[in-house]
């Protein structure tokens, strides 16, 4: 494996460390606004990164079946979807703001559902950038190392604010803030490891690449959808968010043409 992949690996975890570091910088809990617009920007960045890094893609290597080119990326995206939707369903978890765990019950501390939540909500996204290099290894899909190292960027600009809006609030509810860093890591972690195993085996999936990348793309999909947006937009009415969703979007879409 080269150097290339594994940095592009390694970006977006270190964009979660770094906003995780935030714990030990900012003394007071994060203000709901500040929340709002970190969350919005995410979002914006994890639609453009499934649309322009993952859908695109994987309807032009499909550009062979003509007019049939769409069916790999509806049937990828539909299976992250529901891949994601059975996660959502079996593994207990608890939202930011929620008073109500997700899931089956469980007498998981609130901490650690928290912890689950966040989890959960990486895993699509080091599956993608796992696909993507996947992809440039093997040649299986007209990806450039630009275009690859623009989704690596665009998630990690998307982590800085979800490991601060992790570990400041653990430290917040009394915990140290060395315990709240090494657990907004820990948040992250699952992203470079499925992307390690996907670029490890990725012979075995240059076959059904298309589908990898839109499975990828419904993935993310759920979680901004049912995570995120919610997140943004619940309590007093503000348009903080759709602002700097409007931002992310717009950014991740220029990194993605600039660097491909």
């Amino acid at each position: 494996m080269n150097q290339t992949i594994v940095i592009g690996i390694l970006i977006p975890f270190i964009g979660t460390a770094f906003g995780s570091a935030c714990v030990f910088f900012m003394k007071q809990q994060m203000k709901r606004n500040v929340e709002r617009a970190l969350i919005g920007f995410a979002s914006g960045v994890m639609v453009a990164a499934s649309v322009w890094s993952l859908i695109v893609p994987a309807m032009e290597q499909a550009s062979a079946m003509g007019k049939w080119s769409f069916l790999p990326a509806v049937i990828g995206f539909w299976a992250g979807v529901v891949f994601l939707l059975v996660l959502d369903q079996t593994i207990p978890h608890l939202h930011m703001h929620a008073d109500r765990a997700e899931g089956p019950r469980s007498r998981l501390h609130k901490t650690t559902m928290m912890l689950l939540a966040v989890t959960l909500h990486n895993i699509p996204e080091g599956m993608a950038v796992g696909i993507v290099y996947a992809a440039i290894k093997t040649g299986a899909a007209d990806i450039t190392a630009g275009a690859a190292l623009a989704l690596a960027l665009g998630i990690a600009i998307q982590n800085f604010p979800e490991g601060a809006i992790i570990s400041m609030p653990l430290h917040a509810q009394g915990m140290g803030k060395a315990r709240a860093f090494a657990d907004g890591v820990l948040s992250g972690a699952v992203e470079p490891a499925g992307a390690l195993l996907t670029v490890l085996f990725a012979g075995l999936f240059t076959p059904v690449m298309p589908y990898l990348l839109s499975f990828a793309a419904g993935a993310m999909m759920y979680v901004v959808v049912e995570e995120l947006i919610p997140e943004m937009s619940e309590g007093e009415h503000s348009n903080i968010g759709v602002l700097l969703f409007s931002a992310g979007f717009t950014l991740m879409m220029a990194l993605d043409v600039a660097l491909g």
